[in-house]
């Protein structure tokens, strides 16, 4: 065989090289890339993401609440769903509302991101609930069935019975200056904002700082 031949069939072993060092990476991290992909793009469609769908639903929960809201909110909070898609993913909510009908457009967002969401029209109805399941949060309204208090006394049911859950209060009227409850993680009469209190406290309970 010639030297030209020898130079040739040299030049290419590194080349060669790099093939089979790529190879042998891929096929040992293919596991571990697999399985930190698949759940992302799973929870992505899973939010329909249809990013599209996440905004019309989000309209739909401010065309039913009183407070208006720039473009800027919206695409912050349609940013944060798309990236927090992983996170909600699974997320166990107790939603407490007498009219829970007013609450559908936010009900059916948060489903397609991949939430369990239970209903209970009041603090009876709740309570068997947040005793047997562990929660990620709790999200009530105050009003409930003539009584204005109604949300603040369920708190401390969930004292009586060492619940240790944190509550979102979403409702139709809020007056921070009278208060607020110390069981109270946030509260707030806008879509946009229980949008992002729900992506806070998920984070939260994954990282597991609660």
């Amino acid at each position: 065989m010639s030297d030209a031949m020898w130079i040739k069939i040299i030049g290419t072993i590194p080349a060669v090289l790099w093939v089979a060092f790529a190879a042998t990476v891929y096929f040992t991290l293919r596991g571990t890339i697999i399985q930190r992909l698949v759940p992302r793009l799973t929870a992505l469609r899973a939010l329909g993401v249809e990013v599209e769908l996440a905004g019309e639903l989000l309209d739909r929960a401010q065309d039913e609440s009183r407070p208006g809201v720039t473009a800027t909110a919206r695409r912050m909070a349609l940013g944060r769903l798309e990236h927090a898609a992983e996170v909600l993913q699974g997320g166990k909510v107790l939603w407490v509302d007498d009219h829970p009908e007013g609450n559908a457009a936010l009900l059916e967002l948060f489903r397609a991101a991949g939430m369990h969401i239970d209903i209970a029209l009041s603090t009876e109805e709740a309570t068997p609930c947040f005793r047997r399941t562990p929660y990620d949060m709790i999200i009530s309204d105050l009003d409930r069935e003539g009584d204005p208090q109604a949300g603040i006394t369920m708190l401390r049911v969930l004292e009586r019975y060492r619940i240790d859950v944190p509550v979102l209060i979403y409702a139709g009227r809020f007056d921070p200056e009278r208060g607020v409850d110390r069981r109270i993680f946030a509260a707030t009469t806008a879509p946009v904002e229980l949008v992002h209190y729900v992506i806070d406290l998920m984070e939260r309970s994954r990282l597991g700082s609660l």
